[in-house]
């Protein structure tokens, strides 16, 4: 893998845990040689992930939409900002220049921008993994929403597979490393 695109929170969260796994995440990927691909903010704990990245000499590309580079959230440090029009032309690039995505602990944008990503592979848009790194039990709801979703059929078996869960960022970034797409039917027509 040369880039995981991170999706996280613009805040640090009501843990210290938050902090301290986005730390982690970000000093592993730099000593594999991952870069970080990010939406550019210096603030929460999309900042502290970047910075992890870059005091372990990793790269760290972001990207930002002009607005919010007018009000000061741009991170001044990266190896390379890449700033665009729109939140759409945000997520399109960072989807481009990724090779794999991973959910750290966000609000709406995070679970957006997951789940747009998850999306698109299960229409076969791309083959690259997601995964939620789920700290201190952040997404075991949303795991077992997901898994209710399965079992309502709203969301095929074959499609579960699509999400990597694990709670340790060595564990994910190998589940991530590792990955096999499923083979999908998107008309429906498999029997799983």
């Amino acid at each position: 893998m040369k880039r995981i695109c991170v999706f996280c929170g613009s805040s640090l969260g009501a843990k210290a845990e938050y902090v301290k796994v986005a730390q982690q995440l970000g000093y592993l990927m730099a000593k594999k040689n991952i870069g970080l691909v990010y939406g550019g903010s210096s603030v929460g704990i999309m900042g502290e992930v970047a910075n992890a990245v870059l005091k372990e000499g990793g790269k760290v590309i972001g990207v930002i939409p002009s607005f919010m580079v007018e009000k000061e959230l741009a991170h001044p440090k990266l190896s390379e900002l890449r700033v665009v029009n729109s939140m759409h032309e945000r997520k399109a690039l960072m989807a481009e220049l990724s090779d794999g995505f991973i959910a750290l602990p966000g609000g709406f944008g995070t679970f957006e921008e997951f789940f747009e990503v998850l999306t698109w592979g299960q229409l076969s848009i791309h083959t690259k993994p997601c995964g939620l790194l789920n700290v201190c039990n952040y997404y075991d709801k949303l795991i077992e929403f997901i898994d209710y979703s399965v079992q309502e059929q709203f969301v095929k078996v074959d499609c579960r597979s699509l999400v990597l869960t694990d709670s340790e960022p060595e564990k994910l970034l190998e589940k991530l490393e590792n990955y096999q797409a499923p083979k999908i039917d998107l008309l429906g027509l498999s029997k799983s």
